[in-house]
């Protein structure tokens, strides 16, 4: 038998495989939920910070409008004929033609 299963089967093994187990769970964790936000996280800043005039954006609140006026951090969007919405730059969820949505 291997020296790992005889110190298994004395019981003095226990801690260095709860201690694996703590690890793979939280590999398993970070692959699945923290990594891919992240990425979401990053493109969402680089499409924000890559806005200009003209572009077709959604806002969260589902509001579809053409930048007319950008800041540093306020967008300024044309809703309808004459109308005008000051927005943070955060507040836009996605552009509308972009190749990375589809």
């Amino acid at each position: 038998m291997s020296p790992l299963f005889l110190a298994m089967a004395d019981g003095e093994g226990g801690f260095w495989i709860v201690m694996v187990q703590i690890a793979l769970i939280f590999l398993i964790f970070y692959w699945l939920l923290i990594r891919p936000q992240r990425k979401e996280a990053e493109r969402h800043r680089e499409m924000v910070a890559a806005l200009r005039k003209n572009d077709d954006v959604i806002t969260d609140g589902g509001i579809v409008g053409t930048v007319v006026h950008l800041t540093e951090d306020q967008v300024t969007i044309r809703t309808g004929e004459n109308t005008r919405i000051v927005l943070e730059r955060s507040k836009v969820a996605r552009k509308l033609g972009d190749p990375a949505e589809a």
